[in-house]
């Protein structure tokens, strides 16, 4: 058994036996070829969550400074997070979140799962923020089916301020794959814009979380 499968089927032993999880609509997510899951996003956890519980791999990425931490400690951190997929990316920089998108891009034309929060960051109040046109130039430039994920009750796993991870039920609800027509990177913004906008209608519908028209505070501008 290679690490990712270790890692992958320990954490959701963990996660199984913790936080006895309602998944839903597992069935949606293809057997083969690229996808892309675009999801909510309530917590720190919700990553790792999807990886684990997912049938197939999906990278998501993670901040580079858990990818350097030192000591037994950052070795440990470093070792999980490479072990569950997760790719190290550099917040807050327009030329990273960029390189990020390609990142995507390289990894869906080999065939694989990605993930990605189409909000940008962590919702703090629960509201459904507006989408963020990443991931519909994502579907659109590969043409790889984009699965919605719902996300309910994880942000009470580790409240905002706090360290300590509290063992709680919890629901993740996968949609039906949303297929939009392969344009190539040179489409026009209108395009990629409806097709964000109807990736983010299936999450809420999923998520039943309400919606908010504007885009949530520290994401990084389209």
């Amino acid at each position: 058994m290679g690490i990712y499968d270790l890692t992958r089927s320990t954490t959701r032993g963990l996660i199984a036996g913790l936080c006895r999880p309602t998944v839903e609509g597992l069935a949606h997510v293809p057997t083969e070829g690229p996808f892309i899951v675009a999801a909510n996003h309530l917590s720190f956890l919700d990553s790792v969550l999807i990886q684990a519980l997912m049938p197939r791999r999906v990278a998501f990425f993670a901040k580079a400074e858990y990818f350097t931490g030192t000591g037994v400690k950052g070795a440990m951190m470093r070792s999980f997070f490479e072990g569950v997929g997760s790719i190290p990316v550099q917040r807050g920089e327009q030329a990273a979140s960029v390189q990020a998108l390609k990142t995507l891009l390289d990894l869906l034309e080999e065939g694989s799962g990605v993930g990605i929060y189409p909000e940008g960051t962590r919702s703090r109040d629960g509201l459904l923020y507006r989408g963020r046109t990443g991931v519909g130039w994502l579907a659109l430039t590969t043409g790889a089916p984009v699965v919605p994920v719902g996300l309910i009750g994880t942000e009470a796993l580790q409240p905002a301020g706090s360290n300590g991870i509290r063992p709680q039920h919890f629901t993740m609800r996968i949609g039906a794959p949303l297929y939009f027509e392969k344009t190539g990177p040179g489409h026009p913004l209108p395009a990629r814009r409806s097709a964000t906008d109807t990736i983010m209608d299936s999450i809420a519908a999923l998520s039943g979380q309400q919606r908010s028209a504007s885009y949530n505070k520290g994401a990084p501008a389209d």
